[in-house]
């Protein structure tokens, strides 16, 4: 196979993966959806499941699509597109998906868990929620949010992170999509 075929062969797959993480993304925001939540703009965080595996499998601009693709279908999905929502789960994603990606890059995976990159993620995004809700809807009052969001998203955290590492330790698509992603 050429040098060429070989490229184009390895883009088309990291685009398949892209897509079909995508996919995941907007199946589990459907099913989140489904799930009460105790804030409008709260959630568990089950769409960030896909956004957790792609911190290996995918590279820094792809990895940031993919967020950004999660967010505009949540916000289709949910119907909250042009609405404040929107905007929280913009804020919040992107702060996870930043922490989780810098702690990857700063420490290898055997230093940093996905449950640790997880409670990271979670943090990162509910004080960036906090952030926001102090400047457009509670003002100095939503210091008074902070231990139930830190809480709810350390605990969130640790669940989804250790669905995320048994997921790991047991799939052998996830073994095979890393090695592919190595190169």
């Amino acid at each position: 196979m050429s040098m060429m075929n070989s490229t184009r062969s390895y883009a088309e797959g990291r685009a398949r993966l892209a897509s079909f993480l995508a996919a995941l993304a907007f199946f589990l925001s459907a099913v989140e959806y489904m799930l009460p939540r105790p804030v409008p703009f709260m959630r568990l965080g089950l769409a960030n499941l896909p956004i957790l595996l792609a911190v290996d499998l995918l590279p820094f601009g792809s990895y940031i699509t993919l967020v950004f693709v999660k967010v505009l279908g949540m916000s289709i999905l949910s119907g909250s597109l042009f609405s404040y929502v929107a905007l929280f789960s913009l804020a919040g994603s992107l702060a996870s998906a930043l922490v989780m990606r810098g702690l990857r890059f700063v420490a290898t995976e055997r230093r940093v868990s996905y449950v640790g990159l997880c409670v990271a993620g979670a943090l990162a995004s509910n004080l960036a929620q906090v952030a926001l809700a102090r400047v457009f809807v509670f003002g100095a009052s939503a210091r008074y949010m902070l231990p139930a969001f830190l809480g709810l998203g350390l605990i969130s955290g640790l669940v989804l992170g250790a669905f995320a590492e048994l997921f790991a330790l047991n799939s052998a698509w996830l073994r095979q999509a890393k090695e592919d992603a190595r190169g």
